[in-house]
């Protein structure tokens, strides 16, 4: 395989880090990974080494203030900042491999980023792999801290509020040592404008499911204790879409594609795209 790699202008012209896993041979289809919170497009090592083989292009940008983009980390204006970014990286693999279908592939608040655009965009892609959305507001988090997250995402818009535990990702601790060291992966807490921009997408979300209509595979581990999996259930049920599975791997934590169970959920993903071709 080819990998590939640069920077195209984002929003506010930001220079937004891309990078490409490309078959030697003719594509079948292109991918593109929206990654999660705190992440980088680095990180789904998984997902290329099982996919570029079987003939799919995988394309992956770093989010803006997350791995190798500029700014401060895990901090935006907006929830458009990731979405409009989104559209220019689509327009970009578009052009790269035209009539070529594409695939979205979102985890986490990827699949947050993915399904809030997907209610206006589902007609852009031949079909979306959602893995542990973060489209449900956790148990944890009440109506108290919400409030508080949208009166300091206007007074303190850059403070820390919020970590997560790395020891949630995966049961490897092979995997949770190298999150835990990797210098792109940002671990702190989470700016207060993030949250509040993340949980009024979600709240946007939640309305508008029946909006989303293309083909689409859900994926959530049922012991995912960052995302809860009724986000995924729920999707399921409301999404407008006639071609729809949802798989819920019983025992598996949040990062399904780092699970020790990854290649079985490779193989459901590879055989979703070959049926979508």
């Amino acid at each position: 395989m080819r990998n590939l790699e640069g920077t195209f202008k984002g929003v506010r012209n930001l220079d937004i880090y891309y990078q490409a896993w490309v078959p030697e041979e003719d594509i079948k289809g292109s991918v593109i990974i929206v990654h999660g919170l705190g992440e980088h497009s680095g990180r789904y090592a998984n997902a290329v080494n099982y996919l570029v083989p079987r003939g799919y292009a995988i394309f992956g940008f770093d989010h803006i203030g997350h791995g190798k983009s500029p700014g401060q980390r895990e901090f935006v204006e907006t929830f458009e900042d990731f979405t409009d970014t989104l559209t220019k990286y689509l327009k970009m693999v578009e052009n790269w491999h035209p009539e070529k279908p594409i695939f979205l592939l979102g985890h986490s608040m990827g699949g947050l980023i993915s399904t809030y655009y997907l209610l206006d965009y589902s007609k852009r892609f031949a079909g979306a792999i959602i893995s542990a959305p973060a489209i449900t507001v956790p148990e944890n988090i009440t109506q108290g801290t919400i409030t508080i997250a949208k009166i300091l995402s206007k007074l303190a818009p850059r403070m820390g509020m919020m970590q997560l535990d790395a020891n949630d990702i995966s049961r490897d601790p092979e995997v949770v040592r190298i999150y835990m060291n990797d210098p792109l992966v940002f671990t702190g807490k989470t700016p207060v404008r993030l949250m509040a921009e993340m949980l009024k997408a979600m709240i946007e979300v939640n309305a508008g499911m029946e909006k989303i209509t293309l083909p689409l595979l859900l994926l959530h581990g049922s012991d995912d204790k960052l995302a809860p999996s009724i986000g995924s259930e729920n999707l399921y049920q409301r999404a407008g879409s006639v071609d729809k599975t949802l798989k819920i791997y019983d025992g598996l934590y949040h990062e399904v594609l780092n699970e020790p169970e990854h290649e079985q959920v490779l193989d459901e993903i590879a055989s979703w795209l070959e049926a979508h071709i």
